[in-house]
């Protein structure tokens, strides 16, 4: 049955709920086609030396972007022609009426007087809720539904020093789901490059980190926009998948989203690896056990039926070496470790339907891999360009069509 499931999730995916067209985004690279500079900042695994800045052919003009790490409507992005024109494209008399949550003093989301039992707005970081209640509204990924499977992701990068982590990922052949954050896509460029050059599955993460139900309805926007725009200036492909900051996220954001053609992949472990050392009560021991606890699930049980999304991080030596220290353990307990977009079956991840990825029965088959529309690794060099053709359709006929067709052959 997981296999249907995975199936309609994969199709549902590529259907346009009347999304905003970002295929004219720039680009700085050819992603059938590129290659990244051998220096210092790109092969060592001193971290000082990889996080000295570089120049790169990925200048910018500064009037066009927000402040990195400043909010994505700064510099004056709310004025700006671009982003107005985006705003002015949706209909907002459509957006969910959720309300702008508000913070504690001490920074958490203040969750006092929401009605978690009826959820009205399926807000997350209050019930855990993933189906959206509004519709036209992209719901939420936050499983592998093969069992036995370990779902990898890292929130956060690019991060400057994670060569070691990715150097280790290559030589395991391991592909994971990478959530960038914008500001740090335009700060380490060849990191990003890394990512798609090996084949991970590029997410978007936000442009600063913000809670995303404390933001209004602009701000969420610019948000996810000039994150997609980053990543594709730097890649050439635009996500259509991403990952709110702290999984907080409502129908008021998945319908934001939505707009933009992107889908939530959240989890259903956190390893709460960025905590250790930083939260109180949370240790390097703390979260080593979670992972020894996590490992476990993969041989007693608890995934006979369905597999999981594990939340781990990139943002910083620490999180990347927890990691790499249970890699062995994972694989060991678990029959699969994938990444998402090959877990659910997703083959055009992007928006340029240019590099195609293994369904998760090829990704079992030895050497399978990530390639691009013309059959070239991605990345590779000297070889000729993909095409870039997208193909529109009566998505919500189509899958009406293939679940009667589903229902009837199960």
């Amino acid at each position: 049955m997981w296999k249907y499931q995975a199936l309609l999730i994969s199709l549902a995916s590529s259907v346009a709920l009347g999304a905003y067209d970002m295929s004219k985004f720039p680009a700085k690279t050819d992603p059938t086609h590129f290659s990244i500079p051998e220096i210092p900042q790109t092969t060592s695994h001193d971290v000082a030396t990889q996080c000295q800045y570089y120049q790169s052919n990925f200048t910018v003009e500064k009037s066009e972007w927000p402040t990195i790490w400043g909010p994505a409507l700064s510099n004056g992005m709310n004025t700006s022609t671009e982003f107005t024109t985006l705003y002015n494209s949706i209909d907002w008399t459509k957006v969910p009426k959720a309300p702008i949550r508000q913070l504690t003093p001490e920074g958490g989301l203040n969750l006092a007087g929401y009605d978690t039992k009826n959820d009205p707005d399926c807000w997350w970081s209050a019930t855990q809720c993933k189906t959206p209640k509004s519709p036209d509204t992209n719901g939420d990924i936050a499983i592998c539904p093969q069992p036995e499977t370990w779902g990898l992701t890292f929130d956060d990068g690019p991060n400057c020093s994670h060569n070691a982590l990715y150097d280790y990922l290559e030589t395991n052949k391991q592909r994971a789901s990478m959530f960038y954050i914008g500001s740090n896509v335009l700060s380490w460029p060849y990191g990003a490059l890394r990512g798609l050059k090996d084949g991970h599955h590029l997410c978007g993460h936000t442009w600063s980190h913000k809670m995303m139900t404390t933001l209004t309805n602009q701000e969420i926007l610019a948000e996810l926009y000039y994150t997609a725009k980053a990543i594709k200036f730097v890649t050439g492909v635009t996500p259509l998948h991403w990952r709110p900051a702290l999984g907080d996220l409502d129908d008021r954001v998945r319908w934001i989203a939505t707009q933009l053609n992107m889908t939530a992949i959240l989890w259903n472990l956190d390893t709460n690896d960025w905590a250790a050392n930083s939260t109180p009560g949370v240790t390097p021991d703390t979260v080593n056990q979670k992972y020894l606890d996590f490992i476990k699930m993969g041989s007693n049980g608890t995934f006979a039926e369905q597999g999981n999304i594990v939340l781990s991080h990139e943002i910083n030596n620490m999180t990347m070496d927890f990691f790499m220290d249970h890699y062995p353990g994972i694989k060991k307990n678990y029959k699969h470790v994938v990444d998402v977009a090959t877990c659910q079956n997703i083959a055009h991840p992007y928006l340029e339907q240019v590099i195609t990825f293994p369904s998760f029965d090829a990704s079992e088959t030895e050497n399978a891999g990530v390639v691009t529309g013309s059959g070239v690794v991605p990345g590779a060099t000297g070889l000729p360009n993909a095409g870039n053709t997208l193909h529109f359709f009566n998505g919500s006929l189509f899958v009406t069509i293939l679940l009667g067709f589903i229902l009837v052959t199960v």
